[in-house]
């Protein structure tokens, strides 16, 4: 459900727009970037003179890297180490996270589900998220502030029966955001989540043709970035902008509870 409500306030945290960050040698962070919307956001953010460390298992990161200028880390994000390299060669001037890795699960019914695919998806989707903030969040606090973006999706607002596993793993991801981004606020960090519909990335190409002949409607893995850089840059804190085709992206809002 989506209603519209005033927003609560807030304390003010910093400008981290995109005129005042230019020339400031700031640093982003983005995982599952050697394509989709990860290679989207990473060539918005590198437009915009950010240094950008990339970080994916497809080997194929490294090429998206050099056609940016940036750095690219191999390796498997439910391992934590991958994300204390990825700050490491960050360095001080991290001030820009997007956690966008994730896959999907072939299991429907949790009677027949693969063991290891389950560990899987949710070591990618939901582990990898936290690996990312604890090794994120000490640079941020040394540097005096920042913005963190975590991709999740429609299903991390309603059950999608087609992907109950996902589903499960992205409303986590929601509620850490709902639960993290009031007291990191505090602190001049800015943590909030974009919730796009389908998009037409690597992840959906098997279905891509189904979708088309449904006449199901598909996001741009651009202009899901679109919408990861607009929240990093000037998103309120606790953010769940929702990305739907055609139409402008507009915030969730949750019903109070009764």
């Amino acid at each position: 459900m989506m209603i519209s409500r005033p927003a609560s306030p807030r304390r003010r945290v910093p400008d981290m727009r995109l005129s005042t960050l230019r020339g400031m040698g700031e640093t982003a962070i983005i995982t599952g970037a050697a394509g989709g919307i990860g290679a989207a956001a990473a060539r918005r953010l590198a437009a915009a003179g950010a240094r950008c460390v990339l970080v994916d298992r497809d080997p194929g990161v490294s090429d998206m890297a050099a056609a940016i200028g940036g750095t690219a880390l191999v390796g498997d994000l439910t391992d934590p180490e991958l994300s204390e390299r990825a700050v490491a060669e960050a360095g001080d001037g991290l001030r820009l996270l997007v956690l966008n890795a994730g896959t999907n699960c072939a299991d429907k019914d949790p009677a027949t589900l693969d063991l290891d695919r389950y560990r899987a998806v949710v070591g990618v989707n939901q582990h990898s998220v936290t690996y990312g903030l604890r090794a994120a969040l000490p640079v941020l606090r040394r540097g005096g502030g920042g913005s963190i973006v975590v991709t999740a999706s429609l299903a991390a607002l309603h059950g999608v029966e087609q992907d109950p596993i996902y589903t499960m793993t992205k409303h986590a991801v929601i509620g850490l955001v709902r639960a993290l981004s009031g007291p990191l606020s505090r602190e001049g960090i800015r943590l909030s989540a974009v919730c796009p519909g389908l998009v037409d990335t690597p992840l959906t190409a098997g279905a891509r043709d189904r979708f088309q002949a449904a006449g199901i409607p598909m996001l741009s893995a651009d202009e899901v970035a679109a919408a990861i850089e607009e929240t990093l840059r000037s998103g309120e804190p606790g953010t769940e902008l929702v990305v739907h085709p055609g139409r402008p992206p507009v915030r969730y809002v949750q019903a109070p509870i009764p």
